[in-house]
């Protein structure tokens, strides 16, 4: 069953007829994420809750760590379920672009779609083994091309735009998502961060607000991904995709789509 929420509202734009009797839009700023209650309060995250900073960094730590882990081939079917276009069952939603693309076309060709390691495999150099490499909670389907064109760069505001971005910009040393997918990377880095603590074999992994990053176990800049995860709170795909991959896959959650408030907890 999925967990019980409690929502807070986006901004919203000023209305036409507001503009025309001379009021001015004020710039949209992050708000912070307020409290959340979730269903699994009381047995998931029973031992984080109340904490905060490296106490809970900590207790979630452990918490999410247990997990089934998959093979890279295994990705692929996994990702058809997790990212199913939620208006058409036969495609996958590609993260950065926003496409909407046939399951099949899965691969490495021009015009499919691949594999996106959200956390940069080369930061940390995980590779694709089974562990941080397949970890379906920042593994994401997106297009050959704007894969590429993303690259390992850290994330960061500004850049121009691409072929098939979707919005999403880049400049020569880092990325911008599209605004609907800003906080699900925000998220998405920062799980990596809790998950992977250096205890279990792999590199301990860690945000920092740099984006000049390259091989070493960071990830930036931290203080943009903490107002993404602010601007675009979790939404029903997100929370969807976090319940599927508990239930059916890895049997772990992202503890930040349950309780974004957490992040600033922490960071």
């Amino acid at each position: 069953m999925l967990a019980t929420r409690i929502r807070r509202w986006k901004p919203v734009a000023l209305t036409t007829a507001a503009v025309l009797v001379g009021l001015t839009a004020p710039a949209l700023t992050a708000t912070p994420a307020v409290a959340t209650t979730t269903a699994y309060d009381s047995t998931y995250y029973k031992n984080a809750i109340g904490k905060t900073g490296t106490s809970l960094k900590s207790a979630l730590h452990t918490i999410i760590t247990p997990q089934t882990k998959l093979s890279y081939s295994a990705v692929w079917e996994a990702l058809k379920a997790t990212d199913q276009d939620p208006n058409n069952s036969n495609n996958v939603k590609l993260l950065y672009s926003g496409i909407s693309r046939s399951k099949s076309l899965n691969g490495g060709n021009t015009g499919n779609w691949n594999r996106e390691h959200v956390w940069a495999q080369s930061h940390g150099d995980f590779g694709t083994s089974a562990g941080p490499g397949t970890d379906l909670h920042h593994l994401r389907p997106e297009d050959v091309q704007v894969n590429s064109i993303r690259g390992n760069k850290d994330f960061d505001n500004g850049g121009s735009s691409f072929t098939n971005s979707g919005g999403s910009l880049t400049d020569s040393n880092s990325f911008e998502p599209r605004d609907a997918v800003k906080g699900d990377v925000a998220r998405m880095i920062l799980y990596m961060a809790v998950r992977y603590e250096g205890d279990d074999s792999w590199p301990d992994l860690e945000p920092n607000d740099a984006v000049t990053n390259g091989s070493v176990p960071l990830h930036g800049r931290l203080s943009v991904l903490k107002q993404w995860n602010d601007e675009d709170p979790p939404d029903a795909f997100e929370e969807r995709r976090n319940q599927l991959i508990y239930d059916t896959y890895q049997k772990n959650r992202n503890p930040f789509i349950d309780h974004p408030e957490w992040v600033e907890a922490i960071w």
